[in-house]
């Protein structure tokens, strides 16, 4: 039986509805005024949770490492130290927007890329963790984020399967099974033949855990795609605008595509249905016109052995089906039966 992870006021697992996080990350840009403006866009939108990045660039960085080629493109700095600090809010800042979430009546979550940004998200009392692709060989960060035994929500990324077993053993050896795996392919923005959708049934069948898909493709598709094949958790990259500059809103959804892919999931959710194979109700009285009985082919006189030529095969369905007919034949009329009449168990014994 999987696991039900409850996060606040949500829950993910079987059964549960998708939960759906809209990842602002740091396309803030380094103010907190657009940081609350992420927050009233994915509160708008419909989405569970919010999410961002809580780190200390001295502490996940040096000061010459190289930009990703993504980021040289679309945030051109003179190394990741430069880039990332131009992007790093401060823990009031955090603390203010924990508050304004609370207050819009959303999730707040972040991702804590270095230890004392995990102890401080901890302090700040998160209802759960989420961890980034890029940490799921840090078995350091993974081991302490587990012992605080919340939920965790980890992405996995440029990862192998042996690998993501290596990272679930860590975080299992805390005594923390609240877990929760997300496929991903880390490109921004992911090419449609390297998503991988299936690689998620993988997760779920290897781990039997609670899976779910953190896109970065463009548009929305795959994670309506991911939504159908059962993913319980879907991450989005927000953004105000993908012409900003910054390494993540070319890879990510505005306001109004977050929206309509939410509605969208919503909508999947509902097709999906309970899996009971059985009429709808709607069926139900489309079945009385469509489907046929067995009727008299002519007029069948009181106390006769019905024979097949006395019968037909005809709508409505509201009758004895054509399934039963041979438990017909052969039977006594108790009445007179006129033509093209329906018959009934009563007429017959």
């Amino acid at each position: 039986m999987l696991p039900i992870l409850r996060i606040d006021s949500s829950k993910i697992g079987k059964k549960c509805r998708c939960f759906v996080i809209a990842e602002a990350g740091v396309n803030h840009n380094g103010s907190l005024k657009v940081a609350k403006m992420l927050v009233d866009a994915a509160k708008k939108s419909g989405a569970d949770a919010v999410k961002f990045q809580t780190y200390r660039t001295e502490e996940i960085v040096t000061g010459n490492a190289v930009q990703a080629g993504y980021q040289k493109k679309n945030s051109p700095s003179a190394s990741q130290y430069d880039m990332l600090k131009k992007f790093e809010l401060s823990e009031n800042n955090f603390k203010e927007l924990y508050n304004y979430c609370e207050r819009k009546k959303i999730i707040f979550l972040s991702t804590p890329f270095d230890s004392e940004s995990a102890e401080f998200l901890n302090k700040l009392d998160v209802s759960a963790f989420k961890i980034s692709s890029g940490e799921l060989t840090n078995t350091p960060l993974l081991t302490q984020i587990a012992k605080y035994n919340k939920p965790i929500i980890l992405s996995t990324g440029m990862s192998t399967l042996h690998e993501v077993k290596n990272a679930v053993r860590t975080i299992f050896s805390s005594g923390n099974k609240k877990l929760t795996l997300l496929h991903c392919t880390s490109a921004y923005p992911a090419k449609d033949e390297d998503i991988n959708l299936k690689a998620m049934l993988t997760l779920k069948k290897t781990f039997n855990l609670p899976v779910g898909y953190s896109d970065h493709t463009i548009g929305y598709i795959a994670p309506i795609v991911a939504t159908a094949l059962g993913a319980e958790v879907i991450e989005k990259h927000l953004t105000l605008n993908k012409n900003l500059p910054g390494p993540d809103h070319k890879a990510s959804a505005t306001p109004s595509d977050f929206a309509l892919m939410v509605q969208s999931i919503r909508t999947v959710e509902k097709m999906l249905g309970s899996g009971i194979k059985k009429p709808s109700t709607a069926e139900k009285e489309i079945m009385r016109a469509a489907r046929k009985s067995i009727v008299s082919a002519s007029a069948i006189p009181r106390g006769t052995i019905i024979r097949a030529d006395m019968l037909a095969i005809k709508r409505p369905g509201n009758g004895i089906p054509p399934s039963q007919i041979n438990k017909i034949i052969g039977k006594k009329t108790t009445i007179y039966i006129p033509p093209d009449k329906v018959i009934k168990p009563w007429m017959y014994r």
